[in-house]
């Protein structure tokens, strides 16, 4: 069969076109109201962007192929109470400004409002209010999701608890979520065995965690902001983590927790006005504190016996009750390369002007060890024979017992920019 060659090129471009999802997309306005959403999508080929017209459009919905939802900010998907009401089941997809709305209420089916699936691979959820749903956007398995500048706000009519988290993350490798605003949840992000991940620049208000993050290695928590939560930060059974110029302020227990949280990197971080700890180490290894600021808690830090071989420097422990408290008979020099940390009720001169202290500065003594493991010895706080104690430790060095000692304490704080947080649409 011979072929004129001008007809053979254009079958040959149409060829390879219909190879590329998208290449003959369409843009598809949908009307609100009735079943016009679900049949849009029924009909629509892959690649099709589907314009939401504003008002209320019926849910819930499953994009089975790749798909664009995109509205305006004046378009609603309202699903029936049951499932999840935006379902994404392919690849390449998007949901796009649109207030997303009505899912079920149920733990087990993990019902949302925007579901990700293992086959979303590359999807988008940006610009959407998602609203009073149980979980917020579930990212259930898909590679290098995307979930920026939406606000996620959870049940209010829930007891914290029994609500869901604001984005649930289960084994979804190379997740950016950022610019996030999360409100009323349990967790803000909760994750799940997922690795690779970053979480940058989001607000969390009103939630049991900001960021929740286990089983996950190697992630970045970057630049977000936690305002009077139970805990801003809490870390655990997870290696090579990235925390850095994170904010934590007025958190109720914990700005940052890192339980069996090895090889952390925390650093400039900004800590204040908690309500218990700055800082909770529990058994977590070989970790970088550097560069972080401490302000205002109970306790700046605390540490356990099974954390060891973390090096601090360069860290400002400012206004706190009780600066360091680690229970435990180990020496530990919280310094590096001739570089402490500042610690404001350090009374110290500067003799030679080279910015170190002079005098050494140890947060901890033997009375202290003693009252942390001996509340009841409170009552003898003004006894003389504690004044002499403490009296005998600072003339006779050799007696402290072992715990933090800074060699080379900074006579100035750092200073701090505090992250702009949340999302922007």
């Amino acid at each position: 069969m011979t072929c004129v060659r001008p007809l053979c090129i254009l079958a040959l471009a149409a060829g390879l076109f219909a190879g590329f999802p998208g290449a003959m997309a369409a843009e598809i306005a949908v009307p609100s109201g009735s079943d016009a959403l679900i049949k849009a999508i029924e009909n629509a080929q892959a690649g099709d962007i589907l314009r939401l017209e504003p008002g209320i459009h019926n849910g819930p919905v499953v994009l089975d192929r790749p798909l664009t939802l995109k509205g305006d900010g004046k378009a609603e998907i309202r699903g029936n109470g049951t499932g999840s009401v935006i379902t994404v089941d392919a690849p390449d997809s998007a949901v796009i400004a649109i207030t997303v709305t009505g899912s079920g209420l149920s733990q087990e089916t993990i019902d949302s409002g925007i579901k990700l699936t293992k086959k979303a691979t590359r999807a988008r959820v940006l610009n959407n209010r998602v609203l009073n749903n149980l979980i917020g956007v579930d990212v259930h398995g898909p590679k290098q999701a995307l979930v920026a500048r939406n606000v996620i706000e959870g049940r209010r009519d829930m007891r914290k608890n029994e609500r869901g988290n604001g984005i649930y993350v289960w084994n979804a490798p190379e997740l950016v979520a950022e610019f996030n605003t999360i409100r009323y949840g349990r967790d803000g992000i909760f994750v799940n065995t997922s690795h690779k991940d970053t979480f940058r620049n989001n607000l969390f208000e009103e939630v049991r965690f900001a960021i929740h993050y286990m089983h996950g290695n190697d992630g970045v928590i970057s630049g977000n902001v936690s305002i009077g939560n139970d805990i801003g930060y809490a870390l655990m059974f997870s290696d090579r983590l990235t925390i850095e110029n994170n904010l934590s302020e007025g958190d109720r227990d914990h700005g940052l927790m890192l339980n069996y949280a090895n090889w952390a990197k925390i650093s400039g971080n900004l800590v204040r006005d908690g309500g218990e700890k700055c800082l909770f180490m529990y058994n977590s290894n070989k970790g970088s504190v550097a560069g972080n600021r401490f302000e205002g808690c109970p306790i700046g830090i605390h540490f356990t016996a099974g954390s060891e071989n973390n090096a601090f420097s360069e860290n400002a422990f400012i206004g706190n009750k009780t600066q360091v408290k680690y229970v435990g008979s180990k020496h530990h020099d919280w310094s590096k390369d001739g570089r402490g940390n500042f610690w404001s009720d350090h009374a110290a001169f500067d003799a030679d002007g080279d910015g170190i202290a002079d005098t050494v500065y140890r947060p901890n003594d033997m009375v202290d060890q003693i009252l942390w493991t001996q509340p009841a010895a409170k009552l003898l706080l003004g006894s003389p024979a504690v004044q002499l104690l403490r009296w005998t430790q600072s003339q006779f060095p050799a007696l402290l017992p072992g715990g933090v000692v800074d060699t080379a304490p900074l006579m100035h704080a750092p200073t701090f920019t505090t992250p702009n947080a949340g999302a922007k649409g």
